[in-house]
């Protein structure tokens, strides 16, 4: 009996013996590799690498680079090497300022301002100035008409008296000559003759033909201006260290010039609607988008945003409403979606 409870005792404490042997095994299996330091990699040789620059060519430009509009006085016939911007017109860049910041644009001292603005001046609206006058036909000098002038009547021929006896007369004292000046003062102009009452004269038609007429006085031409946007200079911490008015590197392309025939035909509706609605306009900001199509009419007007009031609102929609622009040249279609050239404007009324 007892030797069979040993037996038991014996068997289980085997059997508890592989099991524990069992699972310090598997958890070696498992989690040996985490207490364990990894090995040391081998070192790979360094490879040097000669790449010819020369041959590499110089990168691309920005697929959609942002538009900044050139002014004329900033215009350059020579394309920038770097081509930062898009724009109507080619500009070098340039500061009045050393380099004080990361951007690609001059520093310059301004205010705070959501757009860029490289110079200060007030808006102007576009006006055609005085239209071509006609020519003034050239005076002709008149054909002097003949005037008949009347002769002096010849006083009538007394007849010949019988010769009398010569009479004594007495003697007179002489009368003293006067001067020459006292004659020129004391000398009367005779008067004119009286015409005879079977002269010809002048008829009131020969007289009339005799007299020029009157010459236009040309009158001073008023001379013609164009639109360009208030703008006023905005606050800028750049990288460009070339001297000389503020300026950026930007690339005249078709596009650049159609954006700017857009901007300037909304600017001049805007600044026209609002200084006569200028009483009933709230301050804020108003962004729009729209589309441009092909033939050049606006589609998908929206407001996206407008922290001002309604009359703003009315005054922005209606300046891009009425746009008339010419239909989109195939050059720049070609480059645009099917949709046309997308617009986003954003309109912004300070408090002063």
């Amino acid at each position: 009996m007892e030797q069979t409870n040993d037996r038991r005792k014996l068997g289980l404490a085997i059997l508890i013996s592989l099991v524990i042997h069992l699972v310090v095994a598997y958890s070696l299996a498992a989690f040996g590799s985490v207490f364990t330091p990894s090995l040391p990699q081998e070192e790979t040789p360094s490879v040097l690498t000669i790449v010819d620059l020369s041959a590499t060519p110089p990168p691309a430009v920005a697929r959609n680079p942002a538009y900044l509009e050139t002014a004329p006085s900033k215009e350059s016939a020579e394309k920038p090497k770097d081509q930062t911007f898009e724009s109507n017109a080619n500009s070098i860049a340039a500061s009045n300022r050393p380099a004080t910041g990361d951007l690609p644009l001059p520093s310059q001292e301004g205010k705070e301002r959501p757009s860029i603005n490289l110079e200060t001046h007030q808006y102007s609206l576009p006006s055609e100035g005085a239209k071509p006058q006609p020519e003034t036909p050239p005076v002709t000098a008149s054909t002097p008409v003949p005037v008949a002038t009347p002769k002096p009547s010849e006083p009538p021929r007394e007849s010949p008296k019988p010769s009398e006896p010569p009479k004594s007369t007495p003697m007179s004292t002489p009368i003293p000559t006067p001067e020459p000046e006292q004659l020129a003062m004391l000398t009367a102009t005779p008067p004119p003759p009286i015409d005879a009452p079977d002269e010809t004269e002048p008829t009131p038609a020969a007289v009339e033909a005799s007299v020029a007429p009157p010459v236009m006085r040309p009158r001073p031409d008023q001379p013609a201006s164009s639109y360009q946007a208030q703008k006023q200079e905005t606050r800028i911490a750049g990288s460009i260290s070339n001297r000389g008015p503020s300026s950026v590197n930007a690339v005249g392309t078709p596009l650049g010039r159609y954006q700017k025939q857009i901007h300037d035909a909304v600017g001049a509706r805007w600044y026209k609607y609002t200084a006569a609605k200028r009483d009933l306009i709230g301050i804020g900001t108003i962004k729009l988008t729209f589309w441009i199509d092909r033939s050049g009419q606006v589609t998908n007007l929206k407001v996206v945003s407008n922290t001002a009031n309604e009359a703003f609102a009315s005054v922005c929609l209606q300046s891009v409403q009425e746009l008339k622009l010419p239909p989109i040249p195939e050059e720049i279609a070609s480059t645009l979606p099917p949709e046309g050239w997308p617009g986003e404007l954003n309109f912004v009324m300070y408090a002063n």
